[in-house]
Formats: structure tokens, C-alpha cells, sequence
């Protein structure tokens, strides 16, 4: 069976998932290595992948619970 994978929009980023940065931001995190590459489905349109983005969300929040857990224990 084939599982279709969902996109998301530049606008989407932001009023679906809650992604706060600017376009331009992103662009700079996407070249960094640090953000989900986008993939451009034509001249004026990109997407991302939103499993990706999903993922690299929950990977910020383990981050967050690890260095929050660090903290618990430093004191």
C-alpha cells in the first residue's frame, strides 16, 4: 500500500505546527543543516516534508527534557 506522505507550506509552518521563524530564518537553518530541507514544487512554491518538521520539533523538545533533567540533577 502507498503511504503518501503529508506536505506542508511556508504558512503552514507556522499556523499548523507552530513554527515561530521567519521564512528568511528558516531558509538560513535549512543551509545550515539545521532545519528539514524544503522541496521546491515550482517556481514560487516550496514545501516540507511534515513528518520531518514534526520530527525535528520533537527532537528540540528531547533536547529540552534532557538539559532540563541535567539541571534537576546539578544542584
Amino acid at each position: 500500500m502507498l503511504q503518501v506522505r503529508r506536505l506542508v507550506s511556508k504558512k503552514e509552518l507556522k499556523t499548523r505546527l507552530g513554527i515561530p521563524y521567519s521564512f528568511a530564518h528558516i531558509a538560513r537553518l535549512e543551509a545550515a543543516g539545521e532545519f528539514p530541507n524544503r522541496i521546491r514544487l515550482g517556481a514560487c512554491r516550496v514545501a516540507w516534508y511534515e513528518d520531518e518538521v514534526i520530527a525535528w520539533i520533537e527532537e528540540r523538545a528531547a533536547r529540552r527534557d534532557a538539559d532540563t533533567q541535567q539541571l534537576e540533577f546539578s544542584f
